[in-house]
């Protein structure tokens, strides 16, 4: 994904060529494929089927892809997700990136994370101002965290003991701006399927 945003094709094409040999035999083999980042799992799903229509390991893997909360929620539904959960998580601020909006799958990390007793979800659905590869430019930081601005004060309202974003970039950069706006706040930087192994007593 960064080499697409960055217009470098001929890289994407090259890492295809190194990843979808891997992933095209599990994907046929039966195996559902998770990413923890949103960015990759729309690059598998959406961006590599656009570029290469006619390759066949690229929509085997895209069928197989999912994002790791819809899997989750689609296990559940099965029967076959455990919901015992041994530890409450307290005041979560949740932050739904970007490309994880564009995936039409619904708030499902929400879903997830309020299925864990005696924790609360405030959810933020706005651009972090990270926006992949752009935000990590140093000529670019001072208008990022700016558009970040409206996120970081939602984020850091109500006192939360988690940040949490299925980004981890836009996770940090969240973490700075409520720290930068709330200089009292003890709120951790977690994703959200670290805070779900929290949960299950896991960490």
């Amino acid at each position: 994904m960064p080499k697409l945003e960055l217009g470098d094709l001929e890289r994407v094409e090259e890492l295809k060529r190194v990843n979808l040999p891997v992933l095209a035999p599990l994907a046929r083999a039966g195996y559902a494929i998770v990413t923890p980042v949103p960015s990759c799992t729309l690059m598998f799903k959406q961006e590599l089927p656009l570029l290469f229509p006619e390759d066949q390991d690229v929509q085997a893997v895209a069928d197989a892809m999912f994002d790791p909360f819809e899997y989750l929620v689609l296990r559940d539904k099965d029967g076959l997700l455990r919901r015992d959960f041994k530890r409450p998580l307290g005041r979560i601020s949740y932050h739904i990136p970007c490309h994880a909006r564009v995936q039409n799958v619904g708030q499902k990390t929400r879903e997830v994370l309020e299925w864990i007793p005696e924790t609360t979800v405030n959810t933020v659905e706005r651009c972090a101002g990270h926006d992949g590869t752009w935000g990590i430019k140093r000529e670019f930081y001072a208008t990022s965290m700016r558009i970040g601005k409206p996120v970081f004060q939602r984020m850091g309202d109500g006192e939360p003991d988690y940040v949490s974003s299925d980004c981890p970039i836009a996770g940090r950069r969240i973490l700075q701006g409520v720290d930068a706006q709330h200089p009292n706040s003890r709120a951790r930087k977690a994703h959200p399927l670290t805070l779900v192994r929290i949960a299950y007593g896991l960490d």
